[in-house]
């Protein structure tokens, strides 16, 4: 799929109230899992053994609500190419839940709603809702408004 494109300020604000599009497919792989609980130090047994996690509710071992929301990075450029900038930068969250678990071995992706642009000192800042699926879901595993700016 190939990256919704905005240059410069004014292409940055044609985008307000717009759905931009979707990642590609990520697998949630046990060794993914295991290196973010080792980053975390998040060691819960419904993570990282996947032989008690079988008696979870879950039956089987998921990927931590942070991870999935920590493949922001990821993702996100494989949605949106902003242009025109020295720079972007994370400003905030609004609102992150996690309605549904990332079962190990599924597939993840991320759509993007530019929600609003505002010009700010020297560039725009843009919140934009996004939207972390499982493959054959029907509920979203994350759905997050952030709050990036981008600078001149």
């Amino acid at each position: 799929m190939a990256a919704t494109t905005a240059v410069g300020v004014e292409g940055v604000k044609e985008l307000a109230g717009k759905h931009v599009g979707y990642s590609e497919w990520l697998e949630i792989t046990q060794e993914r899992v295991n290196l973010f609980a080792d980053a975390t130090g998040d060691h819960q047994w419904i993570h990282v053994d996947p032989e008690r996690a079988k008696q979870s509710p879950f039956g089987g071992p998921i990927a931590h609500g942070y991870l999935t929301l920590s493949l922001t990075p990821y993702f996100l450029p494989q949605i949106l190419k902003i242009e025109g900038f020295s720079m972007g930068v994370n400003y905030g969250t609004d609102r992150v839940r996690f309605p549904s678990p990332v079962p190990v071995g599924s597939k993840l992706r991320c759509g993007a709603q530019v929600d609003e642009v505002t010009e700010i000192a020297g560039g725009v800042q843009m919140k934009l809702t996004l939207t972390f699926e499982v493959e054959g879901s029907e509920k979203p595993a994350c759905v997050a408004t952030i709050i990036v700016r981008h600078y001149l």
